[in-house]
């Protein structure tokens, strides 16, 4: 992007009349006569000062002014995702917020005139400012800051920290393991440190079934430390032996989770929802979080997040980010949801919510409840599996428990997020709530179901009569819609991530990414939202996407970004569109992807990402 800032046209200089306090002109006096030296240190001295001044020129060309416009040469290219003013051609940026969106000549204008002005000359004391106008490059467009509604931050650096995704086998992972091993200094320094990644995916391995602790203990440096590795839908957890020493005896059975065992009825190192519990790890230290949190920033800004509803703070994440906003060390915007046991004390009435601190960077007033799970055969179902009919799943809470926090935290003021994948799971949650909310304000409190997979059409009218927010992940349609009509059925897999039904009811949302599970790219989202096809344009139905009338709009889908997940979070009046008075939070785009071909979208790269006006990633 260039900075051309609006000029007169050149016209032959004039020559400058010099006056007195009182504005009459004043005789110019004659020059004096220069000896030659002079005259050469005099010629030298402006030589040198105009190569300065085009030094310091230089430099204000490439720093962004306090107050500047950002437009589009072509047009009206800034989708503002704001309903009264939906297309313009300028934004205006003073400070942290936006104060004006419109054409270039009428945000001139009214800069000219605007009482900001004023006030910005009057505290500098020094004339008006002049209004910076830079040009974003031909074919690009911004949009406002994009959320992801639902993501696992740290969980999601660690995945990066050890790219576990990337093996195709389990053999694979242990030799990523290995390489972590001697490659980390801290885990060099003390034996004794656990060695924990994320992202491990045994349905892309060429072998059947859950991987075994022996798998690991194969290689001499990884069986000497401790190994607990997350899988990629954080619903499992697989360790090496030296844990399973540590965790012996274990009991035969746990209430919402399995402890997966051979035929022998010996565990094989690998446990599922609650059972993870078991598994205790010690607490990772503040540097470990540090390194997590860069690589998940870098990544989320250079993908064009400027917000990220964390779904699931434990009390030592929770702490962890409250450190960086009293020190104001958020690079970026967090909404976080703190995690609820339900086998420890309730909370809610004792620990007051976080709103807005670090300067808006960080909020944490809502809460995560598990109703189910989501591993393998873990969502609750009304019905059997099609595949397993001895099974329809399990809830991970019993449904009295459920309804009372419910009740509780919402009565202490906490915004109630509840996990639910699969029909049954949303049908008790949706009691819950019912029973809740009845004379409740509803609007103050937003509860929110993450996940809402699958769902009756009763509970799709329901979901919108009460105001529940329906929280969706779009890539996650794309990554089951292979094997879903096997677990489910041919008629039951119509319900399945079902978006437009549940917003054809009047039902709200927002859209995330759930990651480590899926990739955080917001444009993979986008993408999976309006098309219903993998990266490669493939579907099982076909390339018009799978069940194609379920497809979101352009326009749904990128206000599912924004807008959505700022009302999802209390902040619609701050955030979300690019809108006069809200925070100046946006993003710029190689290409048009309200407009281009659908298999160009996911080639558009983020040229900038701004938060309060400023570049986090790229430059303006």
């Amino acid at each position: 992007m260039t900075d051309l800032r609006l000029r007169a046209p050149s016209s032959s200089p004039k020559p400058i009349i010099k006056k007195d306090a009182d504005n009459y002109p004043v005789a110019p006096l004659p020059a004096p006569r220069m000896h030659r030296l002079t005259r050469l240190l005099y010629v030298a001295s402006a030589v040198l000062s105009i190569l300065c001044l085009a030094y310091v020129g230089g430099r204000e060309r490439t720093l962004l002014p306090d107050a500047y416009a950002l437009c589009s040469r072509s047009g009206a290219h800034i989708y503002t995702v704001d309903p009264e003013y939906p297309r313009a051609q300028c934004m205006v940026v003073q400070g942290s917020h936006i104060v004006d969106v419109g054409a270039i000549d009428e945000v001139h204008r009214r800069w000219e005139l605007s009482i900001l002005a004023i006030e910005a000359a009057i505290k500098r004391a020094h004339p008006k400012p002049r209004l910076t106008t830079r040009f974003i490059e031909s074919g690009s467009i911004i949009v406002p800051g994009i959320s992801d509604s639902h993501a696992h931050m740290l969980e999601h650096g660690a995945s990066r920290l050890i790219p576990l995704e990337s093996a195709r086998s389990a053999k694979a992972v242990t030799a990523l393991i290995r390489q972590f091993i001697l490659s980390d200094e801290d885990t060099k320094r003390d034996p004794m440190k656990f060695v924990e990644g994320w992202g491990w995916d045994h349905t892309k391995w060429a072998e059947q079934g859950f991987p075994t602790a022996a798998v690991l203990d194969s290689d001499p440096i990884v069986r000497e430390h401790r190994v607990v590795l997350e899988a990629k839908d954080g619903h499992a957890i697989w360790v090496n032996s030296k844990v399973l020493e540590d965790l012996s005896p274990l009991p035969e059975s746990v209430e919402g989770g399995v402890i997966v065992r051979d035929p022998s009825g010996q565990p094989t190192g690998v446990f599922l929802d609650n059972a993870q519990l078991l598994v205790a790890v010690p607490q990772s230290t503040h540097k470990d979080l540090e390194k997590r949190f860069q690589l998940v920033v870098d990544y989320a800004v250079s993908h064009g997040l400027t917000s990220i509803h964390d779904a699931g703070f434990d009390p030592k994440s929770l702490e962890f980010f409250k450190s960086l906003a009293e020190k104001e060390k958020l690079p970026i915007r967090i909404y976080g949801m703190t995690h609820f046991d339900e086998n420890t004390e309730y909370w809610g009435d004792k620990i007051q919510p976080i709103i807005g601190a670090a300067n808006g960077r960080f909020t944490a007033r809502s809460v995560k409840i598990f109703a189910d799970g989501k591993f393998s055969s873990c969502h609750q179902l009304h019905e059997p599996y099609a595949d397993n009919p001895s099974t329809r799943g399990f809830m991970r809470i019993d449904k009295e428990v459920l309804t009372s926090n419910i009740q509780k935290f919402l009565r202490d003021g906490w915004q109630t997020n509840v996990h639910a994948v699969g029909d049954r799971a949303n049908t008790l949650v949706l009691d819950a709530f019912e029973s809740a909310l009845d004379g409740i304000n509803v609007t103050a409190l937003r509860p929110r179901i993450e996940h809402a997979q699958i769902i009756t059409h009763s509970d799709m009218a329901r979901l919108a009569k009460l105001g529940v927010i329906a929280s969706f992940q779009p890539t996650h349609a794309i990554s089951d819609m292979y094997f879903a009509e096997d677990r489910l059925g041919p008629e039951r897999v119509k319900l399945l991530y079902a978006f437009r039904d549940i917003i054809d009811y009047g039902a709200r949302f927002t859209l995330g990414s759930d990651a480590p599970v899926e990739d955080m790219n917001p444009l993979a989202g986008f993408f999976a939202a309006i098309t219903r096809l993998a990266p490669d344009g493939t579907s099982p139905h076909g390339p018009g996407g799978w069940f194609p009338e379920q497809r979101l709009t352009r326009e749904e889908a990128l206000k599912g970004m924004t807008l959505d997940p700022a009302w999802a979070s209390f902040s619609e009046n701050i955030l979300g569109s690019i809108t006069p008075g809200k925070r100046a939070d946006f993003v710029v785009l190689s290409k048009d992807i309200m407009t281009i071909p659908e298999g160009e979208i996911l080639s558009a790269k983020v040229l900038a990402t701004a938060i309060d006006g400023r570049p986090v990633h790229g430059h303006i």
